[in-house]
């Protein structure tokens, strides 16, 4: 995943942003008080830029989203897409997606989507790959019941990994594709990210799971 440079002031536009929800723990359990309403909430773990959650809360009113993001130059452009085009169901945090637990509560988000995630090519860091056991493990606590977890990657390696990481976990797949733009029922809907846009203009496959508990 290309990082960007850090942008001189990102993180003061990051503190006073209303999208960005600060202190994010005293919320856990309560995301309806964030929102004002009860609404199920979705979460994006990596957001980057923000076009895919943006989209997707656009399209549906009738549910909330928040998206997960560590790195502050990243965010911004998400808080400035925001601010381009209001919507009222996005909120943003800026954090480590492992400290994803103590921000929601059991059962609490609707759905996981992980998009085009960080491939941490070393094997010595694959804990911290987000379709890693580990990571499952933490959706596990805190999707609801019929909850489900979407990844897209173009990254056939890091998609063999997560396939194979499912036998370690609470999760089975309901869905795998190796290429989902190839699929004229799964591009049904589809929501793509900019990596997804810029990676399948250039002839890359997407991979793509569902996954639903056992």
């Amino acid at each position: 995943m290309m990082r960007l440079r850090n942008i001189s002031g990102s993180r003061d536009v990051i503190a006073n942003s209303p999208y960005v929800v600060k202190e994010a723990q005293q919320y856990r359990g309560n995301w309806a008080d964030v929102f004002g309403n009860t609404n199920p909430v979705y979460v994006e773990v990596g957001m980057g830029k923000g076009q895919f959650l943006h989209t997707l809360a656009s399209l549906h009113p009738e549910c909330n989203y928040v998206g997960i993001e560590k790195y502050s130059s990243v965010l911004l452009r998400a808080i400035q897409k925001l601010e381009a085009d209001e919507l009222s169901n996005i909120r943003l945090l800026r954090m480590e997606a492992e400290e994803i637990v103590s921000v929601f509560g059991k059962g609490e988000a609707a759905g996981i989507y992980l998009n085009f995630s960080d491939p941490w090519p070393k094997d010595r860091h694959a804990k911290r790959r987000l379709p890693s056991a580990e990571f499952l493990a933490r959706y596990d606590e805190i999707v609801a019941d019929g909850g489900k977890i979407e990844f897209k990657t173009d990254n056939r390696a890091l998609f063999d990994f997560a396939v194979e990481e499912l036998a370690r976990s609470a999760w089975k797949a309901e869905v795998i594709t190796y290429d989902l733009h190839a699929d004229e029922k799964l591009m049904q809907g589809n929501v793509m990210t900019e990596y997804e846009e810029k990676f399948s203009a250039a002839g890359s496959r997407i991979c793509k799971y569902v996954l639903v508990r056992r």
